[in-house]
């Protein structure tokens, strides 16, 4: 196992593929989102309390939610990297979509909570009997909003560079933070201007907004937990790259699947009946090769060969 690894790792590096250290970047990236969003929901929850506003303290459980979102990603990350084994010869890298689903499940409940506590707040009383938010509580969500936004390109940008589901999902995750932290900040300046019942309506448009969020992140991670094809142009792609290759006449059967962060691809070609079995096969090696090479997220092709009897030519007249 550990001779095949090495093999692998060497021809990615031969075909100009550097490895990338996808357990040492999430929890790089995850530690840099817990201890920020840490200093944030304190932050908040503060702001939210002493300003009177129900939109900034629902806004802090969102960025406290966060942190528990982090730490399932760490574990994601680390549990999918392992080695394949006995009982999991083809990896590991599906509890990435676990995490993910995990972390959908994490938001949708934070969602519907902040949405429940807000139409009580509205179904309790008059406007008159709702509190009117202090500037402190505009000022956080102002630093949320720029915080967040930061948060998430900075995580995005890495889950994009080591292709994972969980840290992507945990991107979009600081993204909703920062859109509930706009309709907080909505929320807080309409009910300083004379509308009170403005704040806890902000609350419900950031339940909209995390529901939609958690649904997407669900869809995503189960579309690769189902051998989910790859989309049509990296089909097309991988169809003219076998062709290219000398020796292959057409394609006969071309099946792709999606397994976490990795793509497994069935292949069937069409090859001259008349090559000896060792120059079909050297066909076969430089398509798999080649495949490797060009989709670096291809981690396992099966090739098979179909002879094809081509029309004898005529012979020449003497």
């Amino acid at each position: 196992m550990m001779k095949k690894r090495r093999h692998d790792l060497e021809h990615k590096i031969s075909a100009g593929v550097r490895p990338v250290s996808t357990e040492a970047t999430a929890y790089r990236v995850s530690m840099v989102s817990i201890i920020g969003n840490i200093v944030l929901s304190a932050f908040k929850l503060f702001a939210g309390l002493a300003a009177h506003s129900g939109a900034m303290v629902s806004d802090a459980v969102h960025s406290a939610s966060d942190v528990f979102s982090s730490i399932i990603v760490i574990i994601g990350v680390k549990l999918s990297a392992r080695d394949s084994d006995r009982d999991h010869p083809y990896g590991h890298e599906r509890m990435e979509c676990v995490a993910a689903v995990v972390l959908s499940g994490v938001l949708l409940v934070t969602g519907l909570l902040i949405g429940v506590q807000a139409v009580q707040d509205i179904l309790s009383g008059e406007d008159g009997a709702l509190d009117v938010p202090g500037i402190l509580a505009g000022v956080a969500a102002v630093v949320s909003i720029a915080a967040k936004e930061a948060m998430f390109h900075y995580t995005k940008w890495n889950a994009k560079k080591i292709d994972s589901s969980a840290l992507l999902a945990d991107a979009w995750h600081h993204r909703s933070d920062a859109l509930s932290s706009i309709g907080a900040l909505i929320g807080i300046l309409g009910a300083r201007m004379g509308y009170p019942v403005l704040d806890p309506i902000a609350s419900i448009l950031i339940c909209v907004c995390i529901v939609k969020a958690a649904v997407d992140i669900f869809r995503d991670a189960v579309d690769k937990m189902v051998d989910h094809a790859c989309d049509p142009p990296t089909e097309q792609a991988m169809c003219d790259c076998v062709m290219q290759e000398e020796g292959v006449l057409h394609i006969d059967v071309l099946r792709t699947r999606v397994f976490g962060n990795k793509i497994y691809v069935d292949l069937e070609i069409g090859v001259e009946g008349q090559k000896t079995l060792e120059e079909a096969h050297e066909v076969a090696r430089r398509v798999h090769n080649s495949i490797e090479c060009q989709f670096p997220k291809v981690k396992h092709i099966m090739v098979h060969v179909n002879p094809v009897m081509l029309p004898e030519r005529p012979r020449e007249a003497d």
